[in-house]
C-alpha cells in the first residue's frame, strides 16, 4: 500500500471577491500570489511547500500559519485596523515536546480574512530561562 506524503494543498473560500481576500493576504500577511487563472477565478499562494487554493463556492476554512514574531506583528496590525478575533495567547507548554521542541510555548492568534477564513497564527517560543 502507498504511503501518504505532505499535505500538498489546502482549498480556502476567495468568497465573492476575490480580489479582496488576495488583498488581504498580500497586504496583511505578506504572502504572494503563486498563479492565479482567471476563468475560473481561483489563485494559489504558497505557503513553504504546501499550496493554498482560493476559490468561490467553499465555505470558509481554517488554517493555520507558523509566523516569528507574532506578538510584534499583531500589535502593529491591530494598530493598523487589523480586527483581530484573538489576540495572543498561550494555548500550550509543550513539556515533554510532544510538537516541537520541550518546554516550548505554543502561542496563536486569530483573524478572518473577507471571505471568513479563519487564520490562526502560530509561534513556537523556547523555554524562559530561569
Amino acid at each position: 500500500m502507498p504511503a501518504v506524503g505532505a499535505v500538498r494543498q489546502i482549498a480556502l473560500s476567495a468568497g465573492r471577491d476575490l480580489d479582496a481576500t488576495l488583498a488581504f493576504w498580500r497586504d496583511v500577511l505578506g504572502m504572494g500570489v503563486h498563479a492565479r487563472y482567471d476563468p475560473p477565478g481561483i489563485a494559489f499562494i504558497m505557503a513553504g511547500d504546501v499550496r493554498l487554493l482560493f476559490t468561490d463556492g467553499l465555505p470558509a476554512g481554517t488554517v493555520y500559519l507558523d509566523m516569528a514574531g507574532l506578538a510584534a506583528f499583531h500589535d502593529e496590525a491591530k494598530a493598523a485596523g487589523v480586527p483581530f478575533t484573538a489576540p495572543p495567547m498561550l494555548v500550550h507548554h509543550d513539556t515533554e515536546g510532544q510538537f516541537g521542541e520541550a518546554g516550548e510555548s505554543e502561542w496563536m492568534a486569530f483573524l478572518k480574512d473577507p471571505a471568513g477564513n479563519t487564520i490562526g497564527l502560530v509561534e513556537r517560543l523556547p523555554p524562559e530561562p530561569s
